[in-house]
């Protein structure tokens, strides 16, 4: 699958403020031919299932990661690792349980600039649980679960985290302490460049990695239900 990568920060206070839109390089292109067999006695089909069970990264005993290039749908878990800083690796179950498409009218009291309006904004929902042995909290600043939204120009679109929180949807990063064993439902708030489309869901730590993809049906959001059935409330 090819990604180009994109930041669409928004930290606000208050406010939501400093979009900024930075394309990448593309990412490098995924497959293609394959190479010929070199002559020789060596099994080619058991040289290639050797590789696949080699984790990409050093893992807990017992703990299998989900394959790179897996296509899962939501209320599947996949297991994935990704350095937090050298030699540190987090290890974590992730199953994305919902894709919403939201309206700006849920973002009460927040400042809405130009360029955030000319955006789409998405609420991703996710189960966390942390399989690995190191704290992958954010005691040293934010540090938001690690997945990406793809919009229909198969670009990868970083979470928007906040300052305060944002009842709609809260929990794009990790608290403090999230230590073996511990477990969050997370939300991440995703604003589509140029008013686009949400179209799954990314696992990809690194240019090289072949993501971990989760698609399913967009539904409105929730908080756009509860809205709509207040206001009805109020018209009888």
């Amino acid at each position: 699958m090819h990604n180009d990568r994109m930041r669409v920060p928004s930290r606000p206070s208050g406010r939501l403020v400093g979009l900024t839109v930075a394309l990448a390089l593309a990412l490098t292109a995924c497959g293609g031919e394959d190479p010929e067999t070199p002559d020789g006695d060596a099994d080619p089909n058991t040289t290639t299932s050797a590789a696949a069970e080699e984790p990409y990264l050093p893992v807990p005993d017992g703990v299998e990661l989900t394959p790179q290039g897996s296509e899962l749908a939501l209320g599947d878990k996949a297991t994935v690792a990704y350095e937090l800083s050298q030699g540190e690796v987090g290890v974590l179950d992730i199953t994305v349980t919902s894709l919403e498409k939201a309206t700006f009218d849920l973002f009460v009291g927040w400042e809405l600039t130009k360029d955030i309006k000319q955006t789409a904004p998405y609420f991703v929902r996710a189960k966390v649980t942390n399989v690995g042995e190191t704290d992958v909290g954010s005691k040293k600043g934010a540090s938001p679960v690690p997945l990406y939204a793809v919009d229909e120009e198969n670009r990868l679109i970083e979470s928007s985290l906040f300052t305060g929180s944002f009842k709609p949807c809260d929990g794009a990063s990790f608290p403090k302490k999230f230590k073996p064993g511990d477990t969050m439902k997370a939300c991440l708030v995703y604003l589509i460049p140029g008013k686009g489309e949400l179209i799954a869901v990314s696992f990809r730590p690194s240019q090289d990695f072949d993501p971990i993809v989760w698609t399913g049906e967009v539904v409105p959001a929730k908080g756009e239900k509860k809205k709509r059935g207040k206001g009805n409330q109020g018209d009888n």
